[in-house]
């Protein structure tokens, strides 16, 4: 109701008829009472006891920041676990592609891991061993720090299952891997393994997104599931965005 209306309704009918009698008021207080919009109304809120999980019931697509700390710490780890994947995959790619582009370097044997005789299931790198290194840009020379090392690095060998990659004893303190220029299929087989490491680095982040949403609890079109998805899409689609780089650099589908 306006103020003009509850105006005239607080004055009774009976002294409209009177109404003649009453002194007449000056013409700006008429305008202020009949013609001013009304006075805004100010609603008093309470806040609530209890804190609210979720505001995106209140806000529905909401952009606002996580308020709950418990999910913005969970988020943090998630973040963090998100992108482990992502560069673990990027390390696997670059590896790929050194050996799709036909250059021989020392990281191709990156991935080797190598177990410490007499130690419990103990792995180490292979440069914590041994030294790796080129001869005529064509071959790998590895050479142990100590010869009772050779045979377990051997093994480390054969166990990464890197493609081309064929050790063979010199001496006592030396492995020779030569390594073959890569042909059409050899490309195309890492192009295969690399979709395979990218789906792996897929269902890795989305397994992180589903534990981190089920300790959560959240609400349906909650801002916390739209904050944990947005975080899932961005890094699925940066795997997707290495993968596609490292084909059109190698020349793989």
């Amino acid at each position: 109701m306006s103020l003009t209306a509850a105006f005239r309704q607080a004055i009774p009918r009976s002294s409209a008829r009177v109404s003649h009698n009453l002194p007449r008021c000056s013409s700006s207080l008429h305008h202020f009472i009949f013609h001013s919009p009304p006075a805004p109304v100010h609603a008093r809120t309470y806040a609530s006891k209890h804190k609210a999980k979720s505001t995106a019931n209140l806000i529905p697509g909401s952009k606002q920041a996580l308020t709950s700390e418990p999910a913005r710490l969970e988020y943090g780890k998630a973040e963090a676990k998100m992108g482990a994947a992502v560069e673990w995959y990027r390390k696997e790619v670059a590896a790929l592609e050194t050996r799709a582009s036909g250059r021989v370097t020392p990281a191709l044997l990156a991935p080797v891991r190598v177990e410490l005789p007499g130690k419990d299931k103990e792995f180490v790198k292979l440069e914590e061993v041994a030294t790796v290194g080129v001869r005529d840009g064509s071959t790998l020379i590895i050479t142990v720090f100590e010869e009772h090392m050779l045979k377990a690095v051997e093994q480390g060998l054969y166990n990464a299952k890197l493609p081309s990659i064929v050790p063979q004893r010199q001496d006592s303190q030396t492995i020779k891997i030569p390594i073959p220029k890569p042909t059409v299929e050899a490309r195309t087989a890492l192009g295969v393994t690399a979709q395979r490491l990218a789906e792996d680095a897929r269902v890795q982040i989305r397994k992180t997104q589903q534990s981190s949403v089920k300790k959560g609890k959240y609400e349906k079109h909650s801002v916390e599931l739209d904050e944990f998805q947005k975080l899932t899409d961005r890094n699925v689609a940066e795997v997707d965005k290495i993968l596609v780089q490292m084909k059109k650099a190698t020349g793989t589908r």
